[in-house]
């Protein structure tokens, strides 16, 4: 596997199990308990870090099912508010985002990967990444965020996304299969399939991203709301750093930070 840094923080081959914890700026996610004012980001990752956090994720347009429409405008706002009150904490930030503009607002500030859940499809969005020299965290989309159905769509949907890397120039970066209902053609029978097969995609040789925090595909096997699916998160969290997982994203960073502590003592490293 091919590692990637962050920020000189260093991720795959033989590093630890990375945690990004959630900063949710987007009143309209699935889960409301998530929510962060984009002025109080500095405060809510200063405390995902001193629970465990590695880095932390900033996000500001709920991409969850259903979830209602607001312009690039507001998600700008609500992105530079939320990076400048983190500015000058030391803190390792990505930025989740699939619009240029928005990400030209991001590049502003100090940020260390750009998390793009439409997987380079945008050809302005991956030259503003490739021209920003940061690693970027992409996820198996070829036309619109989660368009890939079922293992095997997603495999070569990934493998599509490794190419837009190499026609970009773009070295350091990390895959994620995309895990969750992103497009009405997804059931969450294909979730659990990419759950099963997520070691799969490390023939791929590219660190990936666990990012099933919370979402729809175990509320459904369990008949819980997004309030009560933390004990299935970390059910699946831990299967797929089993897997190989070489970072966990996740709302929850202080339980999920102790489920991969012990998995590293049962691993003994």
């Amino acid at each position: 596997m091919q590692a990637c840094e962050i920020n000189g923080l260093s991720i795959g081959e033989g590093s630890p199990v990375r945690l990004m914890g959630v900063i949710n700026c987007s009143p309209e996610s699935f889960y409301q308990g998530s929510y962060i004012r984009p002025g109080d980001a500095r405060e809510g990752a200063l405390a995902m870090v001193t629970d465990g956090a590695d880095l932390v994720d900033v996000g500001a347009r709920a991409t969850g099912p259903g979830s209602p429409p607001i312009s690039i405008a507001v998600e700008r706002e609500r992105m530079v508010e939320a990076l400048s009150a983190l500015e000058g904490s030391g803190i390792t930030v990505s930025v989740d985002t699939i619009h240029p503009a928005v990400l030209e607002a991001c590049l502003r500030y100090d940020i260390h990967a750009v998390n793009d859940i439409s997987g380079l499809s945008n050809p302005r969005f991956a030259e503003l990444a490739r021209d920003s020299g940061l690693p970027a965290i992409l996820m198996a989309s070829r036309s619109i965020p989660g368009d890939a159905v079922g293992f095997p769509a997603t495999m070569e949907t990934l493998r599509l996304v490794v190419e837009r890397c190499g026609e970009h120039g773009i070295r350091e970066f990390i895959l994620d299969p995309g895990i969750g209902r992103w497009v009405p053609e997804r059931t969450a029978r294909h979730d659990w399939d990419l759950v099963r097969h997520f070691g799969e995609f490390l023939t791929l040789g590219r660190p990936l991203l666990a990012a099933v925090s919370r979402k729809t595909f175990i509320g459904q096997l369990l008949g819980r709301g997004p309030d009560e699916r933390l004990p299935g998160s970390l059910a699946v969290a831990l299967f797929l750093a089993m897997e190989g997982a070489s970072v966990v994203r996740t709302h929850d960073v202080r339980e999920t930070k102790d489920v991969l502590r012990v998995l590293s003592e049962v691993r003994g490293r």
